[in-house]
């Protein structure tokens, strides 16, 4: 029901994206690319350490009442409000990079379907991964010496992609 939840939250964000990506229709498709491609090497740049800039966010964790309710119902809402990506903290620069590509590239809504169901699919694979390791605290050892070179890795493919795609 977790996961259900994340996929749900990152369908619902990238939906309200893709609905806005209209305003953004006026400009032309090569500013919109350049643009896309300029937030995902600036996303690069922070995940490496190299920048230091704040990112909205709403800098906190879900709530544990939000479990103690009602388990099923409870662990649907965690994962909707933590697939949405607005209700806590994100620890990379990579979704930020991909939210502007979304609300950027406009068009067919499936791009922007899939990017969301992404963003939640990944966050319900930590979890997922660190329960499967057998020993949590070696996978979060391994998970912090890995996690600056991997949101690199992450906000550089989109932005290879970015520059890839045709507009």
């Amino acid at each position: 029901m977790f996961s259900a939840g994340l996929l749900a939250g990152g369908a619902l964000t990238a939906g309200v994206l893709w609905l806005f990506s209209g305003l953004f229709a006026p400009l032309p498709a090569g500013v919109r690319q350049g643009l896309i491609v300029a937030a995902a090497l600036l996303a690069v740049v922070r995940d490496a350490g190299r920048l230091t800039l704040r990112l909205p966010q709403n800098a906190r964790q879900i709530p544990q009442d939000v479990l103690r309710r009602h388990l099923m119902r409870g662990a649907v809402q965690f994962g909707f409000e933590l697939g949405t990506g607005v209700r806590t903290y994100l620890s990379a620069t990579a979704p930020y990079a991909m939210a502007v590509a979304v609300l950027l590239s406009g068009g067919s809504y499936l791009p922007a379907l899939a990017a969301g169901l992404g963003f939640g699919a990944g966050r319900a694979l930590t979890p997922a991964l660190r329960r499967l390791s057998g020993n949590g605290e070696r996978w979060d050892a391994l998970l912090a010496r890995r996690l600056t070179g991997t949101a690199v890795l992450c906000s550089a493919l989109i932005a290879s992609v970015a520059c890839a795609v045709p507009r």
